[in-house]
């Protein structure tokens, strides 16, 4: 008896906060970001352990570039569910964000747990594409002294290689194109779009010729091939 007594009090809230909960997802799908933002958190006040809600309030914070915010939210989902490795994965990208915009010695002391996050999510998830990718970035931009290492950003490039060609051949061009080594870039680019159809990977090769190698005829003939394949 107490137990159904407990569900009747329930439903009510849990309907509330599922319908509200809808509506705040159709606004952020349709770009109306103070609105969802708005909902997301009458549905959280509600229910603090709401892991969506979290994540989406999360989203909406890092789109708007507030990255105190959003790095608290993705702590509280770290917390909430701690074997999720996209948790891991967003609360590393906030940090890195917030290291962009902070003066470089407190940007040095916030190294350590960005890398940690994203080795984390690996750690979690084996087959964590998006972490690979984000620690090649960090890898190639960082100095030397404090950790840098074109060496560390291969070895996950080879291992994206491991899970997509694709992503393998983009992220060695996305490092061979750091370095300038464009010509090279340039190979690895096409090999990444012959191995699978890519947008990511034309456009990355369009850049380059664009912005890198002055050739920008080049960079619409590509643009204009991708144009094309997805007419089809």
């Amino acid at each position: 008896m107490k137990y159904i007594l407990t569900l009747c009090l329930l439903f009510p809230l849990i309907v509330f906060c599922q319908s509200s909960f809808d509506q705040a997802e159709k606004l952020f799908e349709e770009g109306k970001l103070e609105q969802s933002q708005t909902i997301f958190q009458v549905v959280l006040k509600k229910d603090p352990s709401n892991l969506k809600a979290n994540e989406y309030l999360g989203d909406i914070a890092g789109l708007n570039k507030s990255w105190d915010e959003a790095i608290t939210y993705y702590g509280r989902l770290k917390q909430l569910k701690p074997s999720e490795a996209n948790f891991f994965y967003k609360y590393g990208g906030a940090l890195g964000m917030k290291a962009l915009s902070v003066n470089k010695f407190r940007a040095l002391g916030m190294i350590d747990e960005i890398k940690g996050s994203f080795e984390k999510a690996i750690e979690l998830d084996a087959g964590h594409v998006e972490s690979r990718w984000a620690l090649i970035d960090l890898y190639i931009k960082l100095p030397r002294i404090v950790g840098g290492s074109e060496t560390k950003a291969i070895r996950y490039s080879n291992e994206l290689s491991k899970l997509s060609a694709v992503d393998g051949y983009l992220s060695r061009g996305h490092i061979e194109e750091y370095f300038k080594r464009y010509s090279s870039a340039e190979q690895q680019y096409k090999k990444g779009i012959l191995s699978g159809y890519s947008k990511t990977g034309y456009q990355m090769l369009a850049n380059l010729y664009k912005n890198k190698m002055n050739a920008p005829e080049r960079a619409k003939i590509v643009l204009e091939e991708f144009r094309k394949k997805s007419n089809k």
